[in-house]
């Protein structure tokens, strides 16, 4: 019997996630930027957008770097991130590549050269947290960034160094620590929509590590861990495919509050290939987005009309099957 229920719950399940809530639409959602997505261009080496740089002199509480930044004007302001190298890396020589994909696809990116080639992560946290500071207060391109919408990103020590600032400040909107190594701190505190991004194969910053980190992630943080099949500690140092297809919806939903790239990480990804281990806590609900409803019961499943609505929620495929195996949890 209970079978039979359960298979009649993910039926309706999948006939209400047919009809579920369209995006907003640019005018809804002032921060929308670029064309309707797919899966084709969230992995391109470039997005839509001509984009322009500038150098950053040493100083302001970090070793200068550079700033990449769309050219468009008529749009209004973008959001913004920063991002660091990892121990004895620069910026320039490893992760450079980030800055025009990133600016291309709407955002504004400040890569950050450390203080000292061996500093710490929170060492690495203050320097991404003066960074954004520097670029929406003293930037020559101040005006085009919009200070409310701003995240991280690192790569090894300054994964963890993301993971600091997010700790630190909790008005960040998104961090994306890639093979994050964090001596000073676990994710105990974090409140960032934050993903771990890990190597398969990645021997400095293993799997089992990472696995350890993201386990002390608070329940209510929205968060996902994803493992790139066959990769090693430095796959964040050249251009990559996979990872672009993580970062760019992750970042859109998060700093842009853009619904229309939800379907590329939720309820699984749209396209795993190259990803061996994929952990999400969808629905991902973006700042402003409104509030994370409840899944629904099974009753609201079985329930639920030809309009996809339970008692006025909107019933999604992910969330009847949550609710379908919790219902049934041992009952098999």
């Amino acid at each position: 019997m209970w079978r039979g229920v359960r298979a009649a719950v993910v039926a309706v399940g999948l006939a209400a996630g047919m009809v579920a809530t369209q995006p907003a639409s640019a005018a809804d959602n002032p921060y929308q930027r670029g064309p309707d997505p797919t899966v084709q261009s969230v992995a391109a080496s470039r997005g839509t957008f001509a984009t322009a740089s500038v150098s950053v002199p040493p100083g302001n509480g970090f070793n200068g770097g550079m700033i990449y930044y769309p050219t468009d004007t008529s749009l209004g302001t973008w959001g913004a991130v920063a991002i660091v190298p990892g121990y004895t890396a620069k910026f320039a020589n490893e992760e450079a590549w980030m800055g025009p994909w990133l600016a291309s696809f709407g955002f504004v990116v400040i890569g950050v050269e450390t203080n000292s080639l061996t500093d710490y992560d929170t060492a690495r946290g203050t320097q991404l947290l003066a960074a954004l500071d520097y670029l929406t207060q003293q930037s020559p391109v101040r005006d085009r960034v919009d200070a409310t919408r701003l995240g991280v990103i690192g790569h090894s020590m300054g994964g963890g160094g993301a993971i600091s600032a997010a700790e630190r400040r909790p008005s960040l909107k998104a961090a994306v620590p890639l093979a994050p190594f964090s001596p000073s701190q676990n994710l105990a505190t974090d409140q960032v929509p934050t993903m771990i991004v890990s190597g398969q194969n990645d021997t400095v910053v293993t799997p089992s590590y990472l696995d350890g980190l993201y386990a002390t992630m608070p329940a209510a943080t929205q968060s996902a861990f994803v493992e790139i099949a066959g990769a090693d500690h430095l796959f964040p140092t050249r251009a990559n495919a996979t990872v672009t297809r993580l970062t760019i919806p992750w970042l859109k939903i998060f700093l842009d509050q853009d619904t229309r790239y939800t379907q590329f990480l939720c309820p699984s990804l749209a396209d795993s290939s190259g990803v061996s281990r994929y952990r999400s806590r969808c629905p991902y609900v973006p700042p402003g987005g409104g509030s994370t409803p409840p899944p629904p019961t099974a009753r609201q499943c079985l329930d639920a009309t030809g309009a996809g609505t339970a008692n006025g929620t909107k019933i999604q495929l992910y969330a009847c099957t949550a609710a379908a195996n919790q219902q049934w949890s041992g009952r098999d």
